[in-house]
């Protein structure tokens, strides 16, 4: 399933429960954003694979906000791999600090029909994601109207379009699903003021549910106060929220994933004839650390690399030692030999 394979409906055999399964394996939680972009992701290659209709169906771009190191790019990643279709990522402040932003949108697409092998039918069913799209905002300052100009260049190839790559080729991104993510810092601000859903008549033990999760919805206008162009946020209908990871999740992170960085590193280890043992305290004592950061996921790696390089540096030049055991942050490794 990590394969990418060539169906002309990627989406077909995969239902929306089987994609946020895949999600599990290798994302820790964030369980509505994974629903939610299971759900449209499904519908959007069912879609493509669909007999000829009298009815037409729009095409669905998501959305994704939340904090830095929630996972929004890794679930990206993870849903081209389950799904088996090119994917590229693009970053929107890039965009915005260039002088010719068709050309480098030109380049976008002309990296997702390398991924595609060439195959141009295959690409134009890829996914494109932007990250940083926050960073694009409209409030009238000199960076803010490049902002402006980017969105505006995006409006049409997000809504499907024929881009032309080269002097020979084309590429049309009517089916191509783009996905925009970004922190969005202080959004919070202006949907706290801006959500009143606090009087409806619901039976009582579903009542606090639905309100939680209307009065967590950002709406259009709030993205519209926040910065972006009307046009633009109308082309993302669909709108995934990232929560902050807790100090458990940054544990689970570590060590539960199919590719976790324990995992890795393990693996590593192994094929010095090393086996790597990581008592669980020292992953309790990395996710206090990665949680005072306050950049999500993105410091575990660092500081588990800065634990395990002394590991790393002395193990190839002794062939002795089988197994390490690292039982505290602040401690030694213990390096255990075959040696009498």
């Amino acid at each position: 399933m990590d394969k990418q394979n060539s169906q002309s409906t990627p989406g077909k055999k995969m239902t929306p429960s089987a994609i946020v399964s895949y999600f599990d394996q290798y994302v820790i939680g964030q369980d509505e954003a994974k629903k939610t972009l299971a759900v449209v992701v499904y519908s959007h290659y069912r879609k493509l694979g669909r007999r000829q209709s009298t009815v037409e169906i729009a095409k669905s771009n998501v959305l994704l906000i939340g904090p830095t190191g929630t996972g929004k790019t890794l679930l990206c990643e993870t849903l081209a791999r389950a799904i088996g279709v090119p994917f590229v990522t693009a970053n929107a402040t890039s965009l915005a600090q260039s002088k010719y932003v068709n050309e480098e949108i030109e380049a976008v697409l002309l990296r997702l029909l390398d991924r595609a092998g060439g195959d141009l039918a295959k690409a134009e069913r890829g996914i494109v994601f932007i990250d940083e799209i926050d960073k694009l905002k409209s409030t009238g300052s000199q960076r803010a109207t490049s902002g402006e100009r980017v969105q505006h260049a995006l409006l049409k190839i997000m809504e499907g379009a024929p881009v032309r790559l080269g002097s020979t080729q084309s590429i049309d991104t009517t089916h191509i699903l783009f996905i925009c993510a970004g922190a969005f810092v202080g959004l919070e601000t202006i949907t706290a003021n801006t959500h009143a859903f606090g009087f409806i008549s619901l039976a009582e033990a579903d009542n606090q549910k639905i309100l939680d999760r209307l009065n967590s919805r950002v709406k259009p206008t709030d993205l519209f106060e926040f910065g972006l162009i009307p046009e633009f946020a109308g082309r993302l209908p669909v709108i995934a929220t990232f929560k902050n990871l807790s100090k458990d999740m940054l544990l689970k992170i570590m060590v539960e994933p199919r590719n976790s960085i324990y995992n890795q590193f393990r693996e590593i280890l192994k094929n010095e004839g090393v086996e790597l043992s990581i008592e669980p305290r020292v992953f309790e004592q990395i996710a206090e650390l990665a949680f005072e950061y306050k950049v999500g996921a993105r410091s575990l790696r660092g500081i588990f690399e800065e634990m395990i390089t002394p590991v790393l540096y002395v193990t190839p030049d002794r062939p002795e030692i089988r197994k390490v055991v690292i039982r505290s942050l602040f401690e030694d490794p213990v390096f255990i030999t075959d040696a009498p």
